[in-house]
């Protein structure tokens, strides 16, 4: 009989949703929202309010995420050593999962140079003006591109979640465990 993975998926699925929610609504939300503040030195000061409050959740999401994930790993060892193209899926998986934690971890220390800068002049949360001092603008410069590459990044697991789910297929499950012992029976 096949062992149920419920608990650990939703912790997987769930997490990486608000992950991937809650940077996308930042990014168009909280940092396009701090540019109707007036002064301009608030600006800043309202979007990083939003973030530290948005912070420990998503800590709390990515936690969720990453345990269910290495749960279902664990889960589904055999059919990543037996089954052609899961070990792939899920080194790949493990990339980008990599590279969207480097890049939270990243925007992150990138916002807290913005939050000890204090009250400086900007024009939005991650887009500098004129006045605005230079370490500023550049950790601003870096987090507008930054904003838009985790829920890109979190957006491809989904996408690869949804793979995963496929490989899981009574069809797929055979016929991976074929090609790998018969790889010429296609």
């Amino acid at each position: 009989m096949a062992q149920r993975n419920t608990i650990a998926r939703s912790l997987s699925e769930v997490g990486l949703a608000a992950w991937f929610g809650g940077s996308l609504m930042g990014a168009i939300g909280v940092n396009g929202a701090a540019a109707e503040v007036d002064p301009p030195g608030q600006r800043a000061r309202v979007a990083n309010a939003g973030w530290n409050r948005w912070t420990p959740v998503n800590a709390a999401a990515i936690g969720a995420h990453l345990l269910g994930s290495v749960v279902l790993t664990g889960g589904n060892k055999g059919r990543i050593a037996g089954q052609k193209g899961v070990a792939t899926t899920s080194i790949a998986k493990t990339a980008v999962t990599a590279s969207a934690l480097a890049a939270t971890a990243y925007a992150r220390a990138l916002g807290q140079k913005v939050i000890d800068a204090g009250d400086v002049p900007v024009e939005g949360g991650t887009d500098p003006s004129a006045e605005t001092p230079p370490e500023v603008a550049g950790a601003q410069r870096k987090l507008n591109a930054l904003q838009w590459a985790i829920p890109a990044l979190t957006g491809t697991l989904l996408v690869m979640d949804a793979l995963m789910g496929e490989q899981q297929r009574a069809s797929q499950v055979t016929q991976g465990f074929v090609q790998r012992l018969l790889p010429d029976a296609a």
